[in-house]
């Protein structure tokens, strides 16, 4: 029986497996659809689809510098006790490792790389690593930087992976330190910006839109005219910089009675190293971030087990 990408397609659908080895089963079973789930089933790989559907928001953010290229990653799984398993954080730097070699143009991309140092591809590691773990495992998302010099960091084992970026005059062995305090800073306080000039027109509108609702429902200052809060919301602007923008941002690791930026930091450090140091990009996952996480009524779960006893 012959079949087609469509049902190459569905057959993915049904079981979750990847699109090669779904063709394999079929081509093995002369088309027959339940015949190819049940080859995918002996030969393991159904089993791991059969996790696909759990929700999957634990696991763990990753950055390193791998070769000279940046590289952060975020790979979920069901539990943190997995996120914290050898094996699983294997695989993680694995999926970096393989994402600054190959540099995969997209998620779909990575997922069909050779897993580095195998024969095998990222997706059937990953389903490989379902079946010996026995949770649902799931490659996120990547970001990459190979221009410049990148600093990682890890916050939390594993809960805040942050990838910063610098152009520099300097060794990149002089600059790590600042960089890894400005990913901290970048971990710690999670900026929509990272610098005031990325604020769109649009932001500023809304920012003073709310503002100036503000006033109007402060009983102090509902009364005033609205050139005196025009210049009110202006003024405030500097506090909305100093509170979204990374640059614009109190250091945090500032030293005793010493206040300044983090771009006054970086400018101090340069100085202090006798080269430049200028913040180009950052990518900061968090584990997790976005994914509806399934909640759990532990009382009740007990409570029927009991009642079941």
């Amino acid at each position: 029986m012959a079949f087609t990408a469509a049902d190459v397609k569905t057959l993915r659908e049904m079981t979750g497996v990847g699109m090669m080895d779904c063709k394999k089963a079929l081509s093995a079973t002369d088309g027959d659809m339940d015949k190819a789930v049940e080859w995918l089933r002996e030969k393991g790989m159904a089993a791991s689809a059969k996790k696909a559907g759990r929700i999957a928001a634990e696991g763990m953010a990753y950055a390193a510098v791998i070769d000279g290229v940046g590289v952060v990653v975020e790979v979920n799984a069901e539990t943190d006790f997995v996120g914290k398993n050898e094996k699983f954080v294997d695989f993680v730097k694995g999926v970096a490792a393989t994402v600054a070699k190959e540099n995969p143009a997209d998620l779909d991309a990575l997922m069909n790389a050779k897993y580095n140092g195998t024969d095998k591809t990222v997706l059937q590691q990953q389903q490989e690593m379902v079946l010996v773990i026995g949770e649902n495992i799931k490659v996120r998302r990547f970001a990459r930087f190979a221009d410049g010099v990148s600093v990682a960091y890890v916050h939390a084992g594993g809960k805040i992976g942050v990838l910063v970026n610098l152009e520099t005059s300097l060794p990149a062995e002089q600059v790590v330190t600042a960089g890894k305090d400005v990913a901290m800073q970048i971990a710690a306080l999670n900026p929509r910006f990272w610098d005031k000039s990325q604020v769109s027109g649009d932001v500023l509108a809304e920012e003073k839109k709310i503002m100036l609702a503000q006033m109007d429902n402060d009983p102090k200052m509902a009364g005033k005219p609205a050139q005196v809060k025009e210049k009110i919301v202006a003024g405030k602007m500097d506090k909305f910089y100093a509170e979204s923008c990374l640059m614009q941002q109190q250091f945090v690791k500032n030293e005793p009675n010493v206040k300044r930026t983090v771009e006054e930091y970086l400018t101090a450090a340069a100085k202090a190293l006798g080269g430049t140091i200028t913040f180009k990009d950052a990518v900061r996952f968090e584990k997790g971030e976005g994914i509806e996480k399934k909640e759990e009524n532990f009382a009740a779960e007990i409570a029927s087990l009991v009642k079941g006893a």
